[in-house]
Parts: structure tokens; C-alpha cells; sequence
């Protein structure tokens, strides 16, 4: 496995390779890698003949008063980790070689980011669009893997693609849980023990909108006060948002007579988790 810590390394790598015949995956990640980030990576191993994962904890998308300062770290692990899964090579730029003194420009959409998660963190979305647009430059990537749990990133990321003609193949890949339910984050490891069953309030109320819904319920309104009120009654808990949404346009839905995104954000102690679903009313929308 080869390491590379420059932008021109990298893409001599990646030169060389697509020169060589082979087509190259690439997962990008913030590192502290767990089983999530994993499945990306074996996604990737299986779509195309080399896998490039890069870690780089992106300052361009964390506001002020974020975790950027005590985002977890432990390269050691991560590398040993992205080798024993089989990654050809990993890209550890530090903060300088991607926005080197001097760096002026930033990549941004018009309507996606101004939903769910863009609303309280109105910088965030431009940050990953930029660090992404620089790293598909960089690595020209066939494939490119991103994980379902942030489906706002991913909705993004497939227009970046589709807007500036990357042509690269974006996969999402269904988010992985804990054996509690608990989608898996980097973030969970700011989780006490006392904060955990108040975590668990997420899964736990996707799973009973996703009945309510199935059951014939159709008024958005009605799911999001109930669900709002279940997870209120845990300790440790602040909503940030809970959205029922247009999967595609991510534009607000009153009344739940297609497939529509449930998305929320709550706050758990030190810890800013998200997750959502897919909610169906089968009385309308076979599944």
C-alpha cells in the first residue's frame, strides 16, 4: 500500500495506474475509521481494479464552535485497517497542501444545500464540495463511494458530478449500524455511557415513522410531532432538525403520497449525529 502526502505524488499514482489499464475507486474519509467506512472500502475494492482512500479532516466544512479541534484521530489504526482490506494507496495531505496560503476558491451549489443540515451549518456543504472537487482532480477517480447516513452529501456530490461533467461513477452505500440500532459515526466516540440510550432515540424513531407511515398515515405534520416527542422525552437530547422530504429536491413534503426522505439531526451531549430512512405508505406507493 502506498502512501502519499502531496498533491502531485498522488496524481502521478493515479496517472500511472489509468497509463497501466486500471481503474481506480476512490473513498474519501475524515479517518477514525470504523465498520462504515470499511464497507465503503469494500465497495470499492470490488468496482474497480485499484482502491485510493484519502483522510483528511476538512477545516473548510466545520464552522465555528464545531469539533474540528477534537474530531478523533488514530492514523496508526486507520492505516493498518485501509491496508488489511486491501487499499492500494491512501492520500494524508495536511491543511496546507490543500489549501495552500493564499487559496481563494470554493465550490458551491444553489438549492441542495439549503436544506436539513445546511440550515444551521450554512458554510459546512460549501467546504465538502470544494475538498471533494479538489480530491476528484487530484485522483480522477472511475468510481467514487460515499456512505448513505449524510444522504444530503450524497445527493450533492451526485450533482457536483453531474454539474461540472466528472463522469465518475458515485456510489452510495447504505448506512451501517451498531448492534443497538445506533448508525455508526467517528462521533459516537464523544458518546458517555449515559448519553447512549439517548442516541438510540434515532434508529428507534425512524423505525416507528417508518410504521406509522406504512400503516397509512400520510400527514408529515402528524410523523414529525410524534417522532419530536419521543425523542424529546430522552435526556441529553436537542433537535436540531426532522425533515420529511423530496429524496431528490430535498424540498419539504406535507403529505407523504410518494417515497420521501426522513432526515434529522439531534444533538447528544458533545455529540451532533444524524440519520434518516426511506419512509413508504403502502397503501399508495408499492414498495
Amino acid at each position: 500500500m502506498k502512501i502519499f502526502k502531496n498533491n502531485e505524488s498522488m496524481g502521478a499514482w493515479s496517472n500511472a495506474m489509468h497509463k497501466a489499464g486500471e481503474t481506480i475507486a476512490l473513498v474519501p474519509t475524515m479517518g477514525y475509521f470504523h465498520d462504515g467506512h470499511l464497507s465503503l472500502m469494500k465497495i470499492g475494492r470490488e468496482a474497480e481494479s485499484r482502491m485510493a482512500v484519502s483522510i483528511f479532516v476538512n477545516p473548510a466544512q466545520f464552522g465555528a464552535n464545531e469539533d474540528l479541534d477534537a474530531y478523533p484521530m488514530n492514523i496508526e489504526r486507520d492505516l493498518e485497517l485501509a491496508e488489511n482490506i486491501g487499499a492500494d494507496a491512501v492520500f494524508m495531505p495536511d491543511k496546507e497542501e490543500i489549501y495552500p496560503n493564499g487559496y481563494q476558491s470554493y465550490v458551491t451549489l444553489k438549492y441542495l444545500p439549503g436544506h436539513l443540515c445546511g440550515i444551521s451549518r450554512p458554510t459546512h456543504f460549501r467546504g465538502v464540495a470544494t475538498v471533494v472537487t479538489k480530491l476528484f482532480n487530484i485522483i480522477k477517480p472511475d468510481t467514487a463511494v460515499f456512505g448513505s447516513k449524510d444522504y444530503q452529501q450524497l445527493q450533492i456530490i451526485k450533482q457536483l458530478n453531474k454539474d461540472l461533467n466528472f463522469g465518475i461513477n458515485i456510489v452510495g452505500a447504505p448506512i451501517v449500524r451498531e448492534t443497538d440500532g445506533l448508525a455508526m459515526s467517528s462521533r459516537n466516540a464523544y458518546l458517555r455511557p449515559e448519553e447512549r440510550e439517548s442516541a438510540l432515540s434515532l434508529s428507534r424513531s425512524l423505525e416507528k415513522a417508518k410504521k406509522m407511515v406504512a400503516s397509512g398515515t400520510t400527514k408529515s405534520s402528524i410523523v414529525k410531532e410524534h417522532i419530536r416527542e419521543y425523542i424529546e422525552g430522552f435526556e441529553h437530547t436537542e433537535i436540531d432538525y426532522i425533515s420529511i422530504c423530496d429524496p431528490e429536491t430535498l424540498d419539504d413534503m406535507e403529505t407523504i403520497d410518494k417515497p420521501a426522505l426522513l432526515a434529522m439531526a439531534v444533538q447528544v451531549g458533545r455529540a451532533r449525529l444524524i440519520d434518516n430512512t426511506i419512509l413508504v405508505n403502502l397503501n399508495i406507493c408499492p414498495e
